[in-house]
This record gives C-alpha cells, structure tokens and sequence, in this order.
C-alpha cells in the first residue's frame, strides 16, 4: 500500500477530460445534458468513450441561523417531494436554503433568502464550507453559512406565494437540534452538515458570537 501525499492529490485535471460531445436531452424546471466523453487512466491511457448524464441546477447557498447569547437556531419545516419515495414524512426539518441566481453573490443569496423563508435580517454571515452535493450526476456546489443571530425570534409561516413556498419557522435549542440530529429525524445533507459543523466549531464560534 502507498502512503497518500497530499501534495500529489489530485492526480490529473480538467485538462485530462476530453469532451467528445454534448447535448440538452431535457429542459424543464431543471436541465438534464448528456456528455460523451474520456478520460486519463490512473494507469496509463485514456479510457473508451463513455456517456454521461448531468442534471444540471445551478448551485445553491445553504444558512443556519445561530444566536450564540441563548444557544438557539432557526430551522425551517417544508415539504419536499424526493423524500416521499424514502421518508416517514415529505415535510422535513431543513436549514434556510435557495438558488444563486445570475448576478448574485452567494452572502446576497444567504440574505434573501433568510429573509424570504424565516422573515431574519442577518448581516453577519460566517462561511462553514462548500460541497458537491453529487457529483456523479449534479454539478451543484452548495456553500454554507452559518449566520448571526442578535435578536428574538418568532416562529411563523412564510415563503413566496409564487413560487408555492409554504414554510414553518421553528426555533430550536441547538442541543434539542442536535438530539433530533442523532436520532435522524433531520436527514438532509445540507443541514447535517451544518449542524456538524457547528457542533465541531462551537467554541470558537461562541467565543467571536458570544459577547
């Protein structure tokens, strides 16, 4: 077994992917393209021509909304369809999520849609981290943050009318959000990993947040 040096990871590049061609094979809501393409092999080579399909829906900007003074978050409960096929309920526990729209920064995003979803004003955003949320079949990247909290919460409905939001603000102590986290009644990736994120970073976070 070779030792893993991070200095050689990654092995190869966008450089090392010949795109032999592209299409648009769907065009809804979302896009679906479908590529054929090769690429290098770990051993030498290029590897024969294969097809891939790629859903293709932008990228997202994800937000927990944090109030270090009293330890509470802010979660959202909305129905979301993919989690019928898998899930006790369609209606999940999430945190603030949208769209980076053309033009946008990913912090404006966080913004409106703190605003749009849960009626917060936040003006200081604390960026956790991005991901690939699939990459074997999205190019969606997600950036989270997690955002300042200064002053109380109401819990209410809210969401755009136009766009069939209807949203549930919910006001958590953030151990109760971590005790539903462990028994896997919050189970979507995006505020899993915000919420671990923030159990792995508490202190320092509680220490910039806190005073």
């Amino acid at each position: 077994m070779s030792e893993f040096k991070a200095e050689q990871y990654p092995s190869f590049s966008a450089t090392d992917v010949e795109i032999i061609d592209k299409s648009t094979v769907f065009r809804g809501f979302f896009r679906l393209d479908r590529y054929t393409l090769r690429h290098r092999l770990f051993n030498g080579g290029w590897s024969t021509p294969m097809q891939r399909e790629m859903f293709e829906r932008g990228h997202a900007v994800v937000v927990l909304p944090y109030n270090a003074q009293t330890d509470e978050l802010v979660l959202i409960e909305q129905f979301r369809l993919g989690a019928m096929a898998s899930s006790p309920s369609p209606w999940l526990l999430e945190a603030i999520a949208g769209m980076i729209e053309p033009g946008e920064s990913a912090q404006q995003v966080a913004q409106r849609e703190a605003q749009e979803e849960a009626g917060l004003t936040i003006t200081e955003l604390w960026p956790m981290l991005s991901y690939l949320s699939s990459p074997g079949g999205t190019t969606e990247r997600i950036q989270l943050f997690l955002g300042r909290l200064t002053a109380p919460v109401s819990a209410g409905v809210f969401g755009l009318a136009d766009e069939h939001e209807d949203i549930k603000v919910h006001v958590l102590r953030r151990t109760d959000a971590m005790q539903l986290l462990a028994e896997q009644k919050i189970d979507n990736a995006a505020s899993v990993i915000a919420l671990q994120w923030l159990a792995l970073n508490l202190d320092k976070v509680k220490q910039a947040w806190g005073d």
